[in-house]
């Protein structure tokens, strides 16, 4: 059994619960800048990735055809956020299509990197980062449906972030 799956699966199961008992049930009633912006500010910490380049932390074995697409895809992905975050919190007009142009890009990020990881065996190679795909990725993914949910709430309920 590889351990790592097992790590992934259950972090995912619990932080989409959490989600879908806590948080989903008031969004309706919430503010959705106040549910995006510390959600964007999480993702924001995607420049983490770059401990896939860190000597020291991972194998240097490390396959570089996983370990520098997925730090590039997680840093670019982070500055979204941040970016995405800045507009949400000033109620910019760019605000929504930021928080989706990340969020694209960001589920992108984490497709090509879990299929290079099968691809090359990264898992193998994780050493210190091996939390990251076990706790932070299920983490994120859970605040992309989050993000989706609040973006297709605006849109449903025909809001607009400037008048939120």
């Amino acid at each position: 059994m590889n351990t790592l799956i097992v790590n992934i699966v259950l972090s995912t199961i619990i932080f989409n619960l959490a989600y879908r008992w806590f948080l989903k049930p008031t969004l309706p009633k919430l503010n959705p800048a106040v549910v995006l912006v510390p959600i964007l500010l999480l993702h924001s910490m995607r420049h983490l990735g770059l401990m896939f380049l860190t000597t020291g932390v991972t194998s240097p074995n490390i396959p570089a055809q996983f370990a520098v697409p997925a730090a590039a895809g997680d840093f670019v992905a982070g500055m979204l956020a941040l970016t995405a975050a800045v507009l949400v919190q000033s109620r910019s007009s760019w605000a929504v299509p930021m928080t989706w142009s990340f969020t694209v890009v960001g589920i992108a990020d984490f497709v090509s990197a879990i299929a290079l990881s099968r691809i090359y065996s990264a898992g193998d190679f994780l050493g210190g980062a091996y939390w990251i795909p076990s706790f932070w990725v299920p983490m994120l993914i859970v605040g992309h449906i989050a993000i989706i949910d609040v973006l297709r709430l605006l849109k449903r309920e025909k809001i607009s972030l400037s008048a939120a």
